[in-house]
């Protein structure tokens, strides 16, 4: 049996916001990887470990204010120096399971948790 895996994130970004959107995803992790031929000029895609961030371009995009993509980073640490760094506000919450984990917000509005490590008993 095929163990159910979420493949990608849709996000809608403005289109003059779209490398500071990918600029963000690459502090995370992420690299650009080039979509199919006929999305190419509607979208980018970033991926990482196998999970892509599609970029979708929208003049008036919906960023929910609560809604947000989790992202276990590799460095921690690191990660939310590099987000303070490119000049991205990182707010710190407590840690339900143990985990450090953070908020900060991609260009376009969208909010991203960044953390440690997930929750036990997560793959």
């Amino acid at each position: 049996m095929v163990r159910p895996v979420i493949h990608h994130a849709a996000i809608e970004t403005r289109r003059v916001d779209g490398d500071a959107a990918a600029a963000f995803w690459r502090l995370l992790g992420f690299d650009e990887v080039e979509p199919p031929e006929s999305l190419r000029e509607r979208a980018a895609w970033l991926e990482r470990k196998g999970t892509q961030i599609h970029l979708l371009w929208k003049d008036d995009p919906v960023a929910a204010p609560e809604g947000h993509v989790a992202v276990v980073v590799d460095d921690y640490e690191a990660t939310l120096a590099s987000l303070r760094e490119a000049g991205h506000e990182v707010e710190e919450r407590a840690r339900h399971w143990g985990s450090p984990r953070a908020f900060a917000r991609a260009p376009g509005g969208h909010r991203v948790e960044v953390m440690a490590f997930p929750p036990r008993g997560s793959a």
